[in-house]
């Protein structure tokens, strides 16, 4: 998968207080994928450079979609092999027809298209993917700039990781996040702390006292 692609929107949910886990099939929670860095640098395609290996986060086998909100797909060279996989396609048309939000970026759409829940839809991908969308029945939308990202119903299309801002803000409009929303989690989690904090200095100085008062007798009676 593409560095930046499973990279950023992972850590950007994490920072907004969801709970994200990453998976891939054959694999477990605490086994790495390794990533690529695809950028583009005035060659007819898009060069690819070796990225960071990626830690999962939980087990492929026995995963209850019924149990998260939405799903993420990033793209890089892992679609065309991820499409040929019947669990995957089975968990993403379970996304789709609970009409859960799906955020799909750049050669993700691969996966969409095999899984038959493109029709009638319209998206956006990177350009040398359009015929897989096309043909899966959707209306292709140009990735004109290549940062456009596209809302439909409760789907998220991206065409590459330079329009990751814009992909993870219309998949939280979808998820209902608002930043207010996060700065006031962070708050409350501040006043807790905050608040542990003065309980737990309370207690030291409760046992400072006690012991002061306990050599105060011990030094009476010693006098006595």
């Amino acid at each position: 998968m593409e560095d930046y692609e499973v990279y950023v929107p992972f850590q950007s949910l994490q920072a907004l207080g969801c709970h994200v886990d990453a998976v891939c099939p054959k694999k477990k929670s605490g086994d790495t994928c390794p990533t690529a860095i695809h950028d583009f640098e005035g060659d007819q395609t898009y060069s690819e450079k070796p990225g960071h290996d990626f830690t999962l986060t939980a087990d492929f086998e026995g995963l209850d979609a019924s149990s998260y909100d939405a799903l993420v797909i990033p793209g890089g060279r892992a679609p065309e092999y991820l499409a040929l996989d019947g669990k995957v396609i089975a968990l993403v048309k379970d996304f789709m027809e609970a009409k859960k939000p799906v955020a799909s970026i750049c050669h993700g759409q691969q996966i969409l298209a095999a899984a038959g829940v493109l029709k009638g839809k319209k998206c956006t991908a990177y350009p040398a993917v359009k015929l897989d969308v096309v043909l899966a029945g959707a209306t292709w939308l140009e990735p004109d700039p290549i940062d456009r990202c596209f809302t439909d119903g409760n789907l998220v299309t991206g065409a590459a990781w330079p329009g990751h801002p814009e992909f993870i803000f219309q998949l939280m409009a979808l998820l209902g996040i608002k930043s207010e929303e996060r700065m006031r989690k962070e708050m409350e989690r501040f006043d807790h702390e905050r608040r542990k904090e003065e309980e737990r200095l309370m207690r030291e100085q409760q046992r400072e006292e006690e012991r002061l008062l306990r050599e105060q007798r011990r030094e009476s009676e010693r006098q006595e």
